[in-house]
């Protein structure tokens, strides 16, 4: 059945009328809980948000906001329960990266660290040692610590105490002694779970650059060389797949914060749609949406936003986003904000002066049909995999593009005009794990011991996972196409949570049908550009 917005239109009015314009109404959890002022929190005696500092944004039990302290240990424990006797995890934290200069980019911890910590803080570390405890492990957290000169200048550092009490650690130590600490640590194990940069796509150094980041100018960098070499040898394992394994279903918690994140880029694009006019500049459009997500409590931009006009659509990732809107053409926005540590990813098209052209309607519905109808097939009951949901997302498009008009030949669809893939798991990533293959199935190799034990991973679609439809056409100007089609690029794109029989469009709050996109833009939805 078709909804649209316009149908609530009564009822958004009668709400409207509740609620004065210096009210705020929102069913959303602004804050954690309500807190009179407390001046002892300020400043913060930890080097990230906590409860006991940031009440407006965590609950008692949460260690970041949204995800309690419980469920990093069913992580970590998880992990940890899958790995041979006699094994070991390393994980080290993201470093610091700089723009120019001294001048850093604000900071953002290595994903999977953060996974398994919740810990926030740069020149950091994480030793997991597999026991026979009833814990199954024992955790050893190096920081920098407290430093009150440093701290003056940089801001707080979480004390030693706190990573024990707050972060659960077995032990705390400074991060100067990790060198020492972890060859010692690593002798004493068969199997050692580390990773070390590689791809030539990431910037891949040699093994000797692994703990450069961390290296204090004081330490001579001989230690750190002897170190890295002994986790060179054959006892390494790789650790990144394992995480995978573990990121790819979302918890409930996981599940809550990334419909927060989305929520706030929905109405972010609705909002920006009503902001749109022709006469604008594509800058403005990518910076309202921004402002937009960060007054809602959005950290950062989950990516660089593409926002394209008119026939810079047809570039899949335009983000120069520095030319004019004009009367008459489309807007493509793919663009979504990054919330407490989850990534949204979302994009819509829509007409710059509010009203769909005959071309565009046509053209934008045909595509619309085909998204929402691989949105229906995201079910565990499908048993469907990411490729065979991009197979099937040709075969849609496909019929959808002959109904109006299209001459397709061998070649059309996959090369010219949707080259692109139609989806990707998405998380505290905006593309989640590398490791996980978009084919029928995947294979990770782990050694236990003097046994090859060989993990085959069905790379079905299954419950808790999150994934992006999106289905996009691209009219290039030439002679094999409708003239009337040319310079039009539409992509629409959903997260979509997998259910086992059924779907959830996280991203629902983005305007989608005809009517509600137009509605939006011209103010019929009751929204406002700010």
């Amino acid at each position: 059945m078709r909804s649209s917005f316009r149908s609530l239109l009564p009822a958004l009015r009668a709400v409207t009328a509740r609620c004065p314009p210096s009210q705020i109404c929102t069913s959303s959890r602004t804050y954690a809980t309500e807190a009179a002022p407390d001046y002892e929190h300020k400043p913060s005696h930890y080097g990230q948000p906590l409860f006991q500092s940031h009440p407006h944004l965590l609950r008692p039990n949460e260690l970041t906001p949204g995800i309690p302290s419980e469920e990093y240990e069913r992580r970590r424990k998880e992990l940890m329960d899958s790995l041979p006797s006699n094994s070991v995890v390393v994980l080290i934290a993201a470093p610091v990266k700089y723009m120019s200069g001294s001048i850093s980019y604000k900071y953002r911890q290595g994903s999977d660290f953060w996974y398994l910590t919740g810990f926030e803080e740069p020149d950091s570390a994480v030793v997991l040692e597999k026991n026979a405890s009833s814990r199954g492990y024992r955790m050893t957290l190096f920081s920098n610590g407290k430093d009150s000169a440093k701290e003056k200048w940089d801001g707080p550092r979480t004390g030693f105490d706190d990573a024990l009490n707050v972060f659960k650690a077995d032990d705390a130590l400074t991060i100067k002694a990790f060198p020492a600490q972890l060859r010692s640590m690593i002798s004493l194990y068969s199997n050692v779970y580390i990773d070390l940069p590689q791809s030539p796509r990431k910037n891949a150094r040699s093994t000797k650059s692994l703990l450069r980041y961390l290296s204090p100018p004081v330490n001579p960098r001989s230690e750190y060389e002897i170190v890295v070499e002994s986790l060179s040898s054959s006892r390494r394992k790789p650790l990144a797949p394992l995480i995978a394994q573990l990121r790819a279903f979302k918890s409930v918690c996981e599940q809550q914060v990334m419909r927060m994140a989305a929520d706030i880029s929905g109405r972010a694009h609705a909002k920006t749609m009503r902001f749109t006019r022709p006469g604008i500049s594509e800058s403005a459009l990518a910076a309202h949406f921004e402002y937009l997500c960060s007054l809602s409590g959005s950290q950062r931009l989950a990516y660089v936003p593409v926002v394209a006009s008119g026939p810079n659509a047809l570039i899949i990732h335009y983000t120069s986003n520095n030319q004019v809107v004009q009367d008459g053409e489309m807007i493509l926005m793919d663009a979504g904000c990054e919330y407490n540590g989850y990534a949204s990813d979302i994009t819509r098209t829509y007409p710059a002066n509010g009203t769909f052209t005959p071309p565009q309607k046509e053209l934008y519905s045909a595509v619309l049909s085909a998204q929402k109808a691989l949105v229906g097939l995201c079910t565990e009951a499908e048993g469907l995999s990411l490729h065979d949901l991009h197979r099937k997302s040709c075969d849609l498009l496909r019929q959808e593009l002959k109904q109006i008009g299209f001459t397709l030949h061998t070649g059309d669809l996959e090369r010219v005009l949707y080259p692109h893939f139609l989806s990707h798991p998405i998380g505290i990533d905006l593309h989640e794990s590398s490791y996980s293959d978009r084919g029928e199935l995947y294979v990770i190799l782990v050694v236990l011991s003097s046994l090859d034990l060989e993990f085959t991973f069905h790379a079905r679609l299954k419950a808790g996972m999150v994934i992006t439809v999106e289905p996009g056409i691209y009219v290039p100007p030439t002679t094999q196409f409708p003239k009337h089609f040319h310079n039009i690029g539409i992509r629409i794109e959903d997260e979509v949570l997998i259910g086992e029989k059924h779907p959830v469009v996280l991203s629902v709050s983005a305007p989608k049908e005809i009517a509600d996109i137009e509605g939006a833009c011209q103010g019929l939805l009751g929204l406002e550009p700010i």
